[in-house]
């Protein structure tokens, strides 16, 4: 009996030298194998992975019974392409389509604006198409295989559509012990080419769902279900296959890791026995349970210890109460929060939170509130600002949800930081974002835009933090208030540092929410594509002499718009001190030394709130440079893509020394961290 030809797909895009494993194909591959019937009598060709081979795995196809293709948000152009040529080519290959991006319903309006001149019938509207597999795909595709050497009948399989009907919903899988690892298989080894210079990146499953409900999130399909784990053996098995196969960074697709609190610190104590002896995961990166508590302190601390993890996610999405209870997200009280971050500081933990801009409820006010309370929060704020995506299968898609709160939205270019220029294809990939709601127009979220990038890339990184913070404890100031000068000043002074990257980010934002995208690429930093304050971050530290003469004559514009009359001794010494504290391009040396007049850590490690509490200092102050690179596109990787979490691109007051002795007799291995990582990665290789 001749064998069925099975071909698949599951496109992403590289990140440096690195890209993802097949590892959703590979576990389909792996449970329907179980199957000695599907074992004997299929044949599994290497899944396509690579968005700049698509014509040469058209080619590759000969004789094909069926293409599986596993949809995301990122990769839906190309593969639709790849079957649309597959079926032309081979018009009796049986396509199927599964993962997150398939929509669960297509009729009417929903999803909402999925194509032009839409039939209101998938299948008409993707004619080569001609069978989708909905949610979880383990039972159905073996199922589908099972049925295809038998009487091709797949009518009686739940979990699946074709033009003729829609069968009910799979049932999820409760035992998750009857999926066989992806890795221990060596399955994914299998689905994949050996290609020279290219490290592969291993998705991990440790459970399954997500007891949450946010509007905002479609975590496949998963949201409001009941949490499975697998048994810890397996998980034990397979960190030890990542050690052994020197996998340089894990993403853990958990929906919540550390929710469960003692197994969690079982896998990471696991991880960081594996990466002590071998080396090897290089990084893992989990997303963390929706509402941290200090249970997780402890399991970060493992990780840290191990130099495995980057950082914490302390994620809010959002600080308003009314946008909160709209998006069905449940924050951790805001007291409990500043709690969480000061015993995090304590550990030395460096952790971030996140906040998504253009979600329903939100208004331009409550939006700089909520940076405003971030800033008076975080004692070492690193914020992170993301645009409100509409997933085709998540709750804020559904019609009722988009008329209540007049959701408007776009479809935009697929933003995918720090993605690599190169390999990408020649077709774009798309994603909806929203750009406005009954609480906002566009003219309001652009200016929420603005104040994001002003908090990343002006306070959250540092260029200004301790100026606005010297104000704020000195002159009880509010942060908002400090940086709404500086966006004047930034309109005002179009010949400034400051003012050039205004106009960039004006243009990039005038550009993004007209559908044009967010990608920006700066031929003088990296072969990267970057967020946007991180670009502006790294343009502003080129020459620390130039960015010390900036920031002093906004100062002389601070005070005058102010009405303020900071002692000028004072205020060119607080300056040279934050430029001091920054990481910069034209200072590489291994230890930084400064003189400060005054003893400016004394006054902001300690909060002291008046001119009386300034002591003079009249000495030194030391700090290791956490970045000695002198290759431009290294020390970018080094300060923001890899050092962004970790804050590696300054220093803070608390950790700087009075004596380079004690420094080196207190020297840490941050550096020599930084180095092993890179090396361990590849040069552009985190994600």
């Amino acid at each position: 009996m001749k064998k069925v030809k099975v071909y698949s797909s599951q496109f992403n895009y590289q990140y440096g030298t690195s890209i993802h494993f097949p590892y959703s194909i590979a576990s389909l591959f792996a449970y329907a194998k179980q199957n000695k019937e599907i074992e004997d009598n299929f044949q599994f060709e290497t899944t396509f992975i690579f968005r700049n081979k698509l014509q040469e795995y058209v080619d590759r196809v000969e004789n094909p019974d069926i293409l599986l293709c596993s949809c995301y948000v990122w990769n839906w152009e190309i593969t639709n392409e790849l079957a649309k040529k597959v079926k032309e080519k081979w018009p009796d290959c049986m396509v199927i389509f599964g993962g997150p991006n398939v929509p669960l319903r297509y009729e009417g309006d929903v999803p909402i604006g999925w194509m032009d001149d839409s039939t209101d019938s998938f299948f008409k509207d993707y004619p080569y198409v001609d069978m989708l597999v909905h949610q979880e795909g383990e039972y159905t595709v073996k199922q589908v295989f099972e049925k295809f050497i038998d009487d091709k009948d797949y009518s009686g399989i739940n979990g699946l559509e074709t033009t003729d009907y829609k069968t009910p919903p799979q049932m999820r899988i409760m035992n998750l012990d009857e999926v066989p690892s992806a890795y221990l298989t060596n399955m994914v080894w299998d689905l994949v080419e050996p290609v020279d210079g290219v490290d592969y990146i291993a998705a991990w499953e440790t459970n399954r769902g997500c007891p949450f409900q946010c509007t905002f999130c479609d975590w496949g399909s998963a949201t409001k279900t009941k949490v499975r784990k697998w048994e810890m053996d397996r998980l034990f098995e397979e960190i030890e296959w990542f050690a052994d196969n020197k996998i340089p960074y894990v993403d853990v697709c958990d929906a919540n890791f550390g929710i469960f609190v003692e197994r969690d610190m079982e896998l990471a104590k696991k991880l960081k026995s594996e990466k002590e002896e071998k080396g090897f995961p290089g990084k893992i990166r989990p997303a963390w349970a929706k509402i941290s508590s200090d249970k997780i302190v402890p399991l970060a601390k493992e990780l840290l210890d191990a130099d495995l993890l980057r950082a914490v996610t302390l994620a809010v999405q959002s600080l308003d109460p009314d946008t909160l209870n709209i998006i069905k997200r449940k924050n951790i009280k805001f007291d409990k929060f500043g709690e969480l971050v000061q015993k995090f500081r304590k550990e030395k933990i460096e952790n971030y939170t996140e906040i998504i801009m253009g979600l329903p409820g939100e208004t331009l006010q409550s939006y700089k509130h909520g940076l405003e309370q971030l800033m008076e929060l975080f004692p070492r704020p690193v914020v992170y600002v993301y645009n409100c995506g509409v997933f085709v299968n998540a709750p804020m898609n559904d019609p009722h949800y988009i008329k209540e709160y007049d959701i408007k939205s776009i479809r935009s270019p697929i933003y995918l930081w720090h993605s690599s220029i190169h390999n990408r294809g020649e077709y774009q990939e798309w994603e909806d974002i929203v750009v406005g709601t009954n609480t906002f127009d566009l003219y309001e979220l652009k200016q929420m835009y603005l104040y994001g990038w002003v908090t990343q890339a002006f306070h959250s990184m540092g260029i200004l933090e301790y100026i606005s913070k010297f104000y704020n404890q000195t002159y009880d100031m509010k942060y908002m208030d400090f940086y709404d000068v500086f966006v004047d000043y930034c309109k005002t002074h179009s010949e400034s540092i400051f003012g050039k990257e205004y106009k960039i980010l004006v243009d990039y934002m005038d550009n993004g929410y007209s559908g044009g995208g967010w990608d920006h690429y700066d031929a003088d930093l990296a072969s990267i594509l970057w967020p946007i304050e991180e670009a502006t971050w790294l343009r502003c530290l080129k020459d620390s002499k130039k960015l010390n003469i900036e920031i002093n004559k906004f100062m002389k514009f601070f005070e005058k718009k102010k009405k303020l009359s900071t002692e000028t001794t004072v205020l060119k010494d607080l300056i040279s001190f934050q430029v001091f504290l920054l990481m910069s391009m034209d200072r590489n040396e291994e230890i930084k030394k400064h003189f400060s007049l005054w003893d400016w850590k004394d006054y902001f490690s300690n909060d002291l709130n008046k001119y009386g509490d300034l002591k003079i200092y009249k000495n030194s102050y030391y700090y290791e440079n956490k970045i000695q690179e002198e290759d431009t596109e290294k020390w970018c990787f080094q300060a923001a893509w890899i050092g962004r979490s970790q804050g590696n691109y300054k220093c803070h007051p608390e950790f700087l020394y009075s004596s380079s002795d004690t420094l080196e007799e207190d020297k840490d291995l941050v550096l020599e961290s930084i180095k092993k990582m890179t090396k361990n990665m590849g040069i552009s290789s985190g994600v």
